[in-house]
């Protein structure tokens, strides 16, 4: 699938900002599921020093200067991606039974695999516990608190239904997913960046973020390695698909670590299970090709879209605009 993405966002300030430092993840990397055709990003005023360069995640982060008075900031990122993710899947938790949206392929027979013979969740996290003498995982970064998502024993009761004792790490994943999307209420502008994730398990009501800070939450604090996704859904789906939620702003979703994933002969090898709380959909490396992916990290504080320290501005506003469209052939 290929698509065409417009990010816009307008900062209008008062008083205006006279100098200011900004930083932001709006470019799509490649990844084996996506590959990005062009990007280019056009700021308004005119900035100074723009550059690109990995952050310690490895996402693509650029940096500009505003070095003149200005009462508005525009930044208007445009982005062409080929995705080249599988059918996006719905997995019966209970009998591994990918529920596919147009078809089969290695990728759903792996999933289905996974979610019936996989790891155990606790062999799972058994692997990030410190012992003496032995290497750690590269994935161990994603199993501990962040700011977002604190361990709590509340996440980890809400979450305890979904991960019976030897049950296979995707599958208790994939129920935990589910549970999210059907106990929780999407509504929009009922919470903030600031809003403590405990507080959203409690009100059971939120929108993207907040569902994706539940699900980090709960699996930290059964001790698995989880991390924060953001990224782009298609605005418009294919005739007789439904609607996303979340389709017309950036968006969020949680990639569990999965250490058997890809092994062979018992050898684990490790990848990432995707898991979209919003929309209850899920697949290896990506929820499915009408998701883009952005930027991974622990929480929203680490690929935050866009974000700076400015001199002057004590009070703005701010109008965010997404589109994500099929371009042509």
């Amino acid at each position: 699938m290929l698509l065409r993405i417009t990010h816009e966002t307008l900062y209008r300030y008062t008083p205006g900002v006279d100098t200011a430092q900004h930083m932001a993840h709006l470019q799509p990397p490649d990844t084996p599921y996506q590959s990005c055709l062009s990007h280019r990003i056009n700021v308004t005023p005119s900035c100074a020093d723009f550059d690109t360069r990995l952050d310690a995640f490895g996402n693509l982060r650029s940096y500009w200067a505003m070095v003149s008075h200005h009462p508005q900031m525009e930044v208007c990122a445009q982005s062409e991606v080929r995705t080249l993710g599988p059918p996006s899947d719905h997995v019966d938790a209970m009998s591994g039974a990918p529920q596919t949206n147009g078809g089969t392929g290695p990728e759903s027979d792996a999933l289905a695999l996974a979610v019936r013979t996989g790891m155990p969740w606790e062999a799972a996290r058994d692997l990030f516990c410190y012992a003496s003498g032995q290497p750690s995982d590269a994935a161990s970064e994603f199993s501990y608190a962040s700011h977002h998502a604190p361990v709590d024993t509340a996440f980890a009761a809400y979450a305890a239904p979904s991960f019976d004792a030897g049950r296979p790490l995707a599958a208790a994943a994939c129920e935990l997913m589910e549970r999210i999307h059907r106990d929780f209420v999407y509504e929009a502008l009922s919470t903030e960046i600031s809003t403590p994730a405990l507080e959203v398990l409690a009100d059971r009501r939120g929108v993207c973020q907040d569902f994706a800070h539940v699900l980090l939450a709960c699996l930290r604090s059964l001790g698995l390695a989880a991390r924060y996704v953001s990224g782009y859904l298609l605005s418009e789906p294919p005739p007789g698909q439904p609607r996303l939620t979340g389709a017309d702003a950036s968006h969020a979703w949680v990639s569990v670590y999965l250490p058997d994933l890809g092994g062979s002969r018992g050898l684990p090898h490790g990848g990432w299970l995707d898991l979209d709380p919003t929309n209850d959909r899920a697949g290896l490396g990506t929820p499915g090709p009408d998701y883009v992916r952005l930027a991974v990290g622990r929480d929203f504080a680490d690929v935050s879209p866009l974000r700076g320290v400015l001199q002057g501005g004590a009070n703005h506003t701010l109008q965010v605009r997404v589109t994500v469209a099929p371009a042509v052939e």
